[in-house]
């Protein structure tokens, strides 16, 4: 679903970044009142788990990356990921994120689902993929970006999640989504 314009009255930039723009819009809410928001408008991304083996293995092997990441406070675990770049499809960026982050192609690249970050403040929705049938490619990072490649078996991926390691919400979706409803877990 997309910004209920007809809800939207007014806007004032309040910031046009390189990856947000923070505005403060003036709304129309359900019950005819009239409000002020903080609204972070982002043009989204794509997000990718890539599977090392087929949906008939048990516990197929999973990469993900050990990333630093400032707001977090540290290194974080999460899948590969990025903003799209103009004309590009959800999948043509979940595989050039996977490529550039993680050193893989895809084969085949299978869509989960797609999700609303944090809906309370801001329109970014995350488009979420698993990758199968992997082949070397070429690392690419961005230099903000400080990143270490781990290959791990799914149990373990799942075990940084319920023992609270991992707390990057696209990563715990992707990985919690594709092991119930792709892997059958």
């Amino acid at each position: 679903m997309s910004e209920d314009r007809r809800a939207r009255l007014g806007t004032t930039v309040i910031h046009d970044g390189r990856i947000v723009h923070l505005s403060v819009d003036t709304v129309r809410f359900p019950d005819g009142s009239v409000g002020k928001l903080e609204l972070v408008r982002h043009r989204g991304a794509a997000a990718v788990l890539p599977i090392l083996g087929g949906k008939e293995d048990a516990d197929p092997e999973v990469v993900l990356l050990r990333q630093y990441r400032y707001a977090a406070g540290g290194v974080i675990y999460e899948v590969p990921a990025g903003i799209i770049e103009p004309g590009e499809s959800w999948e043509e960026c979940a595989r050039r994120e996977l490529e550039e982050e993680a050193g893989f192609r895809a084969g085949k690249l299978v869509k989960l689902t797609t999700i609303h970050t944090t809906p309370g403040f801001t329109n970014e929705r995350i488009h979420l993929y698993a990758a199968f049938d992997l082949t070397e490619g070429t690392v690419c990072s961005d230099e903000d970006e400080f990143l270490q490649v781990q290959r791990m078996p799914l149990s373990e991926a799942l075990e940084l999640a319920r023992a609270g390691k991992m707390t990057d919400a696209k990563s715990l979706v992707t990985i919690l989504y594709a092991a119930r409803f792709l892997l059958g877990g």
